[in-house]
C-alpha cells in the first residue's frame, strides 16, 4: 500500500522486480515444452532439396534445456516430445520417441557421475549426443550407411554441433523469461 502512495522515484528504487511481483506458474511450466516443439517444427520450414542440411532444431533444444537444466524435464518427457517430433520430422513414427527416451535416461546417468560439468564438457556431450543421433536417424529410415552418405551428412553433423552455444544462449535467455516475474494482480 505505501509503495502505490510513493512518488515515482521511490517506486522505481525498489527495482523491476520487487515487491508483490510473482513467477508465472504457467510460464514456467510451459516455456520448455513450447520451444522443444518450435524447435521441431522449424525444420520443417526450411526444406532442403539436394541433401539434409539443417539439424534436428527440436532434439538440439531438448538436449540443451536437459543440460542446462537437468531436473526441469522429468524422465519421461523424452516419449511425448519425440512422438512430436516423428509427426513432423519424416522419420518412421517411434525413432524419436525411442532415441530421446535413451537421451535422457543416458543424459541422467552422466548427471549422477559428473554432476560439476561445465560449459565444454556439455558442449562435447551434446555434440557427442547430437552426432549419434543423426547417425542412429539414418539407420531408423532403413538407409544403408555408406561412406557416401556419411559425407554428405558431415555439413549437418558440423552444423549441429556448432550450433550448440548459440541454442545455449538462447535457452538462457527463454530461462530467464521463464522465471521472471509478473506484478501481481489485486
Amino acid at each position: 500500500m505505501i509503495d502505490r502512495l510513493a512518488p515515482p522515484t521511490q517506486r522505481r528504487a525498489y527495482g523491476r522486480g520487487g515487491i508483490n511481483r510473482v513467477e508465472s506458474p504457467w510460464r514456467a511450466l510451459s516455456v520448455p515444452y513450447v520451444s522443444i516443439m518450435l524447435g521441431s517444427l522449424l525444420p520443417f520450414l526450411l526444406m532442403a532439396d539436394v541433401m539434409p542440411l539443417v539439424p534436428p532444431l527440436g532434439y538440439l533444444m531438448f538436449l540443451v534445456w536437459r543440460m542446462m537444466r537437468p531436473g526441469l524435464l522429468p524422465l519421461w518427457a523424452g516419449a511425448p516430445l519425440g512422438a512430436f517430433d516423428d509427426l513432423f520430422s519424416g522419420q518412421p513414427f517411434g525413432s524419436a520417441i525411442l532415441l530421446w527416451s535413451v537421451t535422457m535416461i543416458v543424459l541422467e546417468i552422466i548427471e549422477t557421475r559428473f554432476p560439476w560439468r561445465g560449459f565444454w564438457q556439455d558442449w562435447f556431450t551434446a555434440g557427442l549426443g547430437i552426432v549419434l543421433y543423426i547417425i542412429a536417424a539414418m539407420v531408423a529410415t532403413g538407409a544403408n550407411l555408406t561412406s557416401h552418405l556419411l559425407i554428405a551428412a558431415i555439413p549437418q553433423l558440423v552444423l549441429a554441433v556448432l550450433l550448440y552455444p548459440l541454442f545455449a544462449r538462447f535457452v538462457a535467455w527463454l530461462d530467464r523469461f521463464r522465471l521472471s516475474r509478473t506484478r501481481r494482480i489485486g
